[in-house]
């Protein structure tokens, strides 16, 4: 596979702007494991393989386990996950395929179960915001492989 373009040579400041939004959300109070664990769900579903090489590295680093991983497209039959994990990947599945689930109110409330209004926001926001970089690199042809994680305190 040949990357086709890379947007933070063609598109500094459209690459810049989605930046914004991960730094907003690496501060906005939802754990950085459950965030990864929701990018690499959405990354499952819309099939981006640099999305799923990327936050799979950052599960790891941050000692998410292999089992946990590579389950999680079975997450609704696998005891792996928490109460709280798995309303964020009912939320995640259903804003992910939103043209065909619209979201429904079963999702959000179990959702609403487990998280406060802002974390729903945020939740929704962090869930958008891997779905906008999955259709980017997946346009791009970006090429999985390469990325390396942050070092983790």
């Amino acid at each position: 596979m040949h990357q086709r373009f890379n947007y933070v040579k063609v598109a500094p400041g459209a690459y810049e702007a989605m930046t914004g939004l991960e730094q907003y959300l690496k501060g906005c109070g939802l754990e950085a494991p459950l965030l990864h664990l929701i990018k690499l769900r959405a990354s499952q579903i819309n099939g981006c393989a640099f999305c799923l090489d990327m936050h799979s590295k950052d599960l790891a680093a941050l000692g998410d386990s292999w089992q946990r991983m590579v389950s999680l497209d079975a997450w609704r039959e696998c005891p792996y996950y928490s109460d709280r994990e798995r309303a964020a990947l009912a939320w995640t599945d259903a804003v992910t395929r939103v043209a065909e689930t619209h979201a429904p109110d079963e999702a959000y409330d179990e959702v609403r179960q487990h998280f406060s209004d802002a974390e729903i926001a945020n939740l929704t926001l962090a869930i958008a915001t891997i779905n906008a970089w999955n259709r980017l690199a997946i346009a791009a042809r970006t090429e999985p492989g390469h990325y390396k994680p942050p070092a983790h305190a």
